[in-house]
């Protein structure tokens, strides 16, 4: 497995994170923890962990392969970009590590 992390600076991290799993949760499996901290997405080419931290929404996806791993950075990326278009939200990935 490989993976990458985005860091993405926000005021409402929780927000982004229900309306990211909400969302998503239409067309691939997902889960939020009770406390609204914490989620799932989970694709047929990989998977992406989130995280809602004071002040930032951590998202970590793992992939099999870097094309596989491309396909969950750009769906998870444009959605919460397009969410978060009135905050500005930016998201950009680091480069993919061995796990």
């Amino acid at each position: 497995m490989i993976e990458s992390v985005a860091t993405v600076t926000t005021d409402r991290p929780e927000r982004y994170l229900k309306q990211l799993v909400s969302h998503l949760g239409r067309e691939v499996d997902a889960e939020q923890s009770e406390d609204g901290h914490s989620g799932a997405l989970i694709f047929s080419s990989g998977n992406c962990a989130l995280s809602a931290e004071p002040g930032m929404l951590r998202l970590t996806a793992r992939a099999q392969d870097d094309e596989r791993l491309a396909a969950v950075e750009t769906v998870v990326a444009r959605h919460l970009v397009r969410f978060g278009e009135k905050d500005a939200l930016v998201v950009v990935w680091s480069a993919a590590m061995e796990v």
